[in-house]
């Protein structure tokens, strides 16, 4: 028996309950943090910790760090059971499978490569300008766990990200019958709007990010080159200042 459509109200309202408990929320939050580092002298004097150690003990931190990457990860994970039952498709009707893996890394590492390196002229750029935080990419403690942490705070950026604002959210927006231009316009503006933190450049930075993202998956229907692409980016960002700070004078 055929599955009854789902009312596309109630599509949207699913839409906005993913969005509320994960990245929805983020946005709103960032924005806010936004307008007070605005109205209290702007961002040239601000700075922005991606991964802040939470306790000096380092049984506490680790706990606390694990329990933040659990975190970010059920979001990705409730949006992958909501496609497994509308459109129930294989891989989720999203390209999460392996049909290709050897191909869709390489891609991965070339849309890391096309995306990671202009990203950080930015970042340089506007922080020079005055329109971006000094960016920390990590506040954890030279400690063993501190590169694992690390890693896998980048791994789970990449799952959380793509899985539910380029798989999951472009799916659902498709499905609510939106021009494909307006699904990843929306879908890219909320990425940059949880980068508000950081200042305009990263809003900026990772708008056109998840415009590019968009279009790829518009194209191909296939989210897995995406998530390896984020996490690479993330990994290399993270461990790579981590390793360099204070030896290189611009980190």
């Amino acid at each position: 028996m055929d599955q009854p459509a789902r009312r596309p109200d109630r599509l949207g309202l699913e839409v906005l309950l993913v969005l509320g408990v994960s990245l929805g929320i983020s946005a709103i939050g960032s924005w806010i943090n936004f307008l007070d580092i605005q109205t209290r002298g702007g961002f040239r004097n601000a700075t922005a910790t991606l991964n802040p150690a939470e306790s000096p003990r380092a049984w506490v931190d680790l706990s606390y760090q694990l329990l933040g990457i659990l975190n970010g990860v059920v979001p990705a994970l409730l949006a992958l059971l909501l496609l497994s039952r509308m459109p129930a498709l294989p891989g989720f009707g999203i390209g999460l499978d392996r049909l290709r893996p050897k191909r869709e890394t390489l891609q991965g590492l070339g849309i890391a490569a096309l995306i990671g390196l202009p990203g950080l002229g930015l970042v340089v750029l506007a922080r020079h300008l005055g329109i971006n935080a000094e960016l920390q990419a990590s506040g954890l403690a030279d400690i063993w766990y501190r590169y694992p942490v690390l890693v896998l705070e980048g791994i789970q950026n990449g799952v959380l990200e793509e899985i539910v604002m380029i798989g999951y959210l472009l799916t659902r927006f498709r499905q609510l019958d939106w021009p494909a231009g307006r699904a990843v316009l929306v879908s890219a503006l909320i990425r940059g709007s949880y980068h508000t933190y950081q200042g305009i450049g990263g809003f900026v930075g990772n708008l056109v990010m998840g415009l590019l993202f968009g279009w790829w998956f518009t194209r191909t229907r296939r989210v897995l080159p995406l998530v390896i692409a984020h996490s690479v980016i993330d990994i290399v960002s993270f461990v790579g200042y981590a390793a360099l700070h204070g030896r290189v004078g611009w980190l």
